[in-house]
């Protein structure tokens, strides 16, 4: 059992939890604290990219797993925390077949919603988790398509391809290059892409260890909030006109989050924010404002609340007309 919310601030830096309270207010904030700990469920995807899901779902009961499905994504499912290394010990996870992912990170993929025939860009792609589950929703590829994953950091890069090959998806393109010149390389090439942006990981920070958030200051954000900046620009240059581009972080920030988009679209105005479709049950609405700045043409962007399963996050996804 997790300590109370007012104990738990206490181990959580003080400006964060003030500026946590601002952002989701006070009448939340003892709910949302108390998630800042072990989760109570823990999510994963059936990978049809290794075997039928069918097939594993039978064998996770023949094993025993407790599992219960996901209503808005039926290749989603959690396990109780206590289970999550039962769930490890399977074959199916041993194989690839089953793929541990919270399902908030689950989220940004499905809504981007990519197709078989389209080039579609994971602009900064490790670990691989969502690169694979973009491979596993496109299916096989058309002969014109393209799924590439891009990433800059060179160890992380090396993860990504060794999780792509043991996914499932070694068809995936990958460069280990900045995220921030596709642009240039690739101007307007792609039907559609993802950018999980790095971010000041707010929404898995962990009260009970402290690396989780030793690196977190208000400057920390501004500074994520510059990079995120200009990898937007970036991925929005290489996107071609009618394209679609996912934008999301897992922060609570409205610097990183509305903050972002709002810049972006301010900018060009062929922009502007698609509602999103997929049911996700700890979708919030975006913020309109904060610190005296309003935040135009965002509203159909979505913030996804933590729960104890779902960590906190935020999606948009952008159009840019013809």
């Amino acid at each position: 059992m997790p300590p109370p919310p007012h104990s738990i601030a206490d181990h959580l830096p003080d400006a964060f939890v003030d500026r946590l309270e601002a952002i989701v207010g006070a009448q939340r904030l003892p709910a949302i604290l108390s998630t800042f700990g072990p989760p109570a469920r823990v999510g994963f995807r059936f990978n049809p990219l290794v075997a039928p899901p069918s097939e594993s779902r039978e064998a996770l009961i023949n094993a025993g797993i407790a599992f219960e499905p996901v209503s808005w994504y039926a290749d989603a499912a959690t396990v109780h925390a206590d289970d999550r290394d039962a769930l490890l010990a399977t074959l199916q996870a041993e194989s690839g077949a089953v793929y541990l992912q919270n399902l908030s990170s689950m989220v940004p993929p499905l809504v981007l919603d990519p197709r078989s025939d389209e080039r579609i860009l994971d602009q900064t792609a490790a670990p691989g988790s969502k690169t694979l589950q973009l491979a596993a929703l496109m299916g096989e590829l058309d002969d014109d398509a393209e799924l590439v994953a891009v990433e800059v950091v060179k160890p992380r890069f090396y993860k990504l391809k060794a999780n792509l090959a043991s996914g499932g998806a070694p068809h995936v393109r990958t460069y280990l290059q900045d995220g921030m010149k596709v642009g240039r390389y690739r101007p307007e090439h792609f039907d559609a892409v993802l950018l999980d942006a790095p971010c000041s990981t707010e929404g898995r920070f962990r009260w009970d260890e402290p690396g989780t958030f030793a690196y977190w200051s208000e400057r920390k954000v501004a500074e994520m909030a510059r990079k995120q900046k200009r990898l937007l620009a970036a991925g929005l240059d290489a996107l071609r006109p009618g394209g679609v581009l996912v934008y999301s972080t897992c922060s609570f920030a409205p610097e990183e989050n509305e903050a972002v988009v709002a810049q972006a679209l301010a900018d060009d105005d062929r922009l502007s924010l698609d509602p999103i479709t997929v049911d996700v049950p700890a979708f919030s609405s975006a913020l309109g404002e904060w610190q005296g700045q309003r935040f135009e043409g965002v509203a159909n962007a979505r913030r996804i609340v933590p729960d104890g399963t779902f960590e906190g996050f935020f999606v948009a996804r952008i159009r840019k007309a013809v």
